[in-house]
């Protein structure tokens, strides 16, 4: 077993360890996840959905805002993500915008689906045209809202995401 090997399964590990405490103190739903650079934790997460009441508080969700809080960074290249449970569609957007290098996973999304959590329904309307998704969707006030669009082209202090 390499060092990659033994550091994705402490890792793994780790999150999955998590999944069982924070769901047996009723923090949530049974999810755990780490960031994680080189050999360094630098942020932790968990299902908190139930806890917090917010439906946004996954478990990879919660790592990459609490790294980002302790890397004083939006941007976590340089990062790996460590996830109990193959992310929903939500979760791998934000490992995306966090630009981290590589997603780990253990139990994958037939599994969550089978303890009640089915995420099949978002992934099927994310591959549809934006007016055939069951979501109703309107877009108005285009030309008001890309105004803003125009002024950052020409900000000479933005921050480059």
């Amino acid at each position: 077993m390499t060092d990659s090997d033994t550091r994705r399964e402490r890792f793994l590990r780790e999150a999955i360890r998590l999944s069982f405490e924070k769901m047996r103190e009723g923090e949530g739903g049974p999810f755990g996840a780490i960031v994680a650079r080189g050999d360094e934790i630098v942020g932790i997460g968990w299902n908190r959905v139930a806890s917090t009441n917010d439906p946004t508080a996954h478990a990879e969700i919660t790592a990459v805002r609490d790294a980002c809080q302790r890397l004083q960074t939006f941007n976590l290249s340089g990062c790996e993500i460590y996830s109990s449970c193959e992310p929903c569609p939500m979760c791998l957007a934000a490992i995306y915008w966090a630009r981290l290098d590589r997603l780990h996973y253990a139990a994958g999304r037939e599994d969550a689906a089978e303890a009640g959590f089915d995420d099949a329904h978002i992934f099927a309307q994310m591959a549809l045209p934006c007016q055939e998704r069951s979501l109703p969707s309107t877009q108005t006030l285009r030309d008001q809202a890309r105004a803003a669009f125009d002024e950052w082209r020409v900000k000479a202090d933005r921050v480059e995401y």
